[in-house]
């Protein structure tokens, strides 16, 4: 039983190491100091609500853009905070900006996508680029975004950007993002194939040609998916389009939360649908446990005198091949290399965070943010 345990995370932990290997090669990074070939204008895209802490830097950076045919768009999603003075406050009055205001929540809709929708349909631009309050832009950003999307040919660029983490939450935590993306989906599938399911993309920063925007029926295609990132991927997919995912590679960043509660929330709003339901997430807790916490039960089960298999040299290579999954992810992705160190307290952590989700479930029938159910 035990040999048939340790077969089964090695060979869990051999594809994703396959995975890692080949995505090392074949997923592309944002290149500084590539001026695009393309002159066509950009919508900048972005809804707010209660973002007084961080709209302000974001509009100067959005604002410093050497790519100059762009127009910055802000829609407000019934803020209480003086988000929309703080952003009109820090454009110093550039006509490239504009505030909207948001219309009230239409049955069957969630609050982002139709804030999006929102700003798509007032959105004057051949490309538009979906992003975030608290998404901080370096000033060639744009230029390399475009270059990106000529180069790849893409249809919809999915830019996954550097993650800043400071608290040993967010350290411990955020970084399991990139571990996710770069360890379990090749990104070869994710741009030869039109298997829905082998979609990815981060709600952070999304680009889309406008043409190929409304052939897949835009944000009204996925008005009530809490995962708008994931289900627009997917959308892409079943239109045809061609999909490319990209890392920012620091020329876009961000700093996702703050704090503990800021982390289990955030993350607790989306993971139970992005494992499909209470079986897929319990499915999911369980087979971080066996392949990431088990080999350390076993190593110490055989240092007690239990007969394990290869002791301790089979169990050690498992932990050593789990934390150095953990590891290359966050080095390829501008993380903390040695935090990896800490794999163990990192999955207790998003266990945690599974918790939260499901006790959501229970009581209010689906995950809360900001005040209002992220459910319609």
């Amino acid at each position: 039983m035990t040999a048939a345990l340790l077969l089964l995370i090695t060979a869990a932990l051999s594809g994703m190491i396959l995975i890692l290997l080949s995505n090392f090669l074949t997923f592309p990074g944002l290149r500084d100091a590539c001026p695009s070939a393309i002159d066509l204008r950009i919508s900048v895209l972005i809804p707010v609500r209660d973002e007084v802490g961080s709209i302000g830097t974001t509009v100067k950076s959005l604002l410093r853009q050497s790519y100059p045919r762009f127009e910055l768009l802000i829609l407000d999603d019934h803020s209480r905070d003086g988000t929309v003075g703080a952003a009109r406050k820090a454009s110093q009055g550039d006509e490239r900006l504009r505030t909207l205001p948001g219309r009230p929540i239409p049955s069957g809709w969630l609050a982002k996508n139709w804030a999006c929708h929102q700003l798509a349909a007032q959105a004057g631009g051949e490309i538009l680029v979906f992003t975030d309050a608290d998404v901080r832009w370096q000033a060639s950003a744009l230029d390399s975004l475009l270059c990106e999307f000529q180069r790849s040919g893409a249809d919809m660029l999915a830019v996954m950007p550097t993650q800043q983490t400071v608290t040993w939450t967010e350290r411990l935590c955020v970084p399991l993002m990139a571990l996710a993306l770069h360890a379990y989906l090749p990104s070869v599938a994710v741009h030869r194939t039109r298997f829905p399911l082998l979609a990815a993309a981060n709600g952070q920063c999304i680009a889309f040609s406008r043409a190929a925007y409304d052939r897949l029926g835009g944000h009204a295609s996925i008005r009530d998916n809490i995962l708008d990132d994931i289900g627009l991927a997917r959308q892409a997919k079943r239109a045809g389009l061609q999909l490319r995912l990209v890392e920012a590679d620091g020329l876009i960043f961000c700093r996702m939360y703050r704090d503990w509660r800021t982390v289990r929330e955030g993350y607790a709003k989306n993971i139970l649908a992005g494992f499909g339901g209470v079986a897929g997430l319990l499915a999911a807790t369980f087979f971080h446990w066996l392949i990431f916490l088990a080999p350390w039960v076993l190593l110490g089960l055989g240092f007690a005198g239990a007969n394990v298999p290869g002791h301790p040299f089979w169990a050690g290579l498992l932990i050593l091949a789990g934390l150095s999954l953990r590891g290359l992810t966050a080095w390829r992705t501008g993380q903390r290399a040695l935090d990896a160190l800490l794999l163990p307290v990192s999955v207790l952590l998003m266990s945690a965070v599974a918790a939260q989700s499901l006790w959501w479930r229970v009581r209010y029938g689906g995950p809360l943010w900001k005040g209002r159910r992220a459910i319609p």
